[in-house]
């Protein structure tokens, strides 16, 4: 199990925990004033980032780990992230009292307009708590001329656009504001996401990987590579000698969305501690 297991969930998946999402979290002052500062200072504090990350992939190797280092604890404590498979998308929203579809904070910064790849979730059955401080402190990012309001969804209207996110390529992530609450679910790609592209391509680790492993059932196999093209972790390959797909354990994340593409149910998800090369793998 990550290390948020026993953290915060007391030897158990720590995002199924229903505490986790309690609106008694969210009535923490600390924890409003930073949720607030977050969506109000990341659209400026973007730039600012990047030419820091820029600046670190060109320091030298000892500094390199040691700010990564820091910046990995600092994350933990404050807005970090783990990969969850539809199975577990599903969990969660059956014990959520509401869910509420909003623009996503990334996307507005890289693309620049609004797209609605973010969930809130709440056990409270009216409106939610963080909706409410959200649109406190900047009601353009959530209700902007591009939208009629925020859209609250039923369970299967969002267990839906989860599915239909993972055939667009997008994998699933819950994320703290302040750990142990749980602020929401995010679909990310690694083209728009600021989380993916910083875990990925700059080593700076914002999320762990899910609780499992993706593993290809060769006898089913086609070989069709339809599953290649959703994979975000570049984790798939195809072996022309056998005609099958492979996946490599030590990039794979478990997000379990290469399934979708598969037409012979070739793909299965196992417990990331039962796969060795895996096993201790989680940034």
């Amino acid at each position: 199990m990550c290390e948020f297991c026993h953290k915060h969930g007391e030897g158990k998946t720590w995002y199924l925990r229903a505490e986790n999402y309690s609106d008694d979290l969210l009535a923490d002052l600390g924890r409003r004033k930073f949720i607030g500062d977050f969506f109000e200072t990341l659209p400026a504090r973007y730039p600012g980032m990047v030419r820091g990350v820029e600046k670190l992939e060109r320091a030298p190797a000892f500094v390199q780990k040691a700010v990564r280092r820091g910046l990995l604890r600092k994350q933990k404590a404050h807005h970090f992230g783990q990969v969850v498979p539809i199975e577990e998308i599903e969990k969660i929203l059956g014990f959520a009292n509401s869910v509420v579809r909003l623009a996503c904070m990334c996307r507005k910064v890289t693309v620049g307009t609004e797209q609605r790849f973010c969930y809130g979730i709440s056990l409270d059955p009216g409106e939610l708590e963080l909706i409410r401080i959200l649109k406190g402190i900047n009601a353009d990012y959530l209700i902007g001329p591009e939208t009629k309001g925020l859209e609250s969804l039923s369970r299967a209207e969002a267990l839906a656009a989860f599915r239909e996110h993972e055939k667009q390529g997008m994998c699933h992530t819950v994320w703290t504001f302040e750990a142990p609450y749980i602020g929401g679910l995010c679909n990310c790609d690694g083209t728009d996401c600021l989380a993916m592209k910083f875990q990925l391509r700059s080593r700076l680790p914002t999320f762990f990987r899910a609780e499992y492993v993706a593993g290809v059932d060769h006898d089913l196999c086609s070989g069709c590579r339809e599953c290649l093209r959703l994979c975000p972790f570049g984790a798939m390959v195809y072996g022309p000698a056998r005609r099958r797909v492979s996946i490599d354990p030590g990039r794979c994340y478990g997000c379990g969305i290469c399934r979708s593409a598969c037409a012979k149910d070739a793909i299965s998800l196992s417990a990331r501690s039962s796969v060795p090369a895996a096993a201790a793998l989680w940034t």
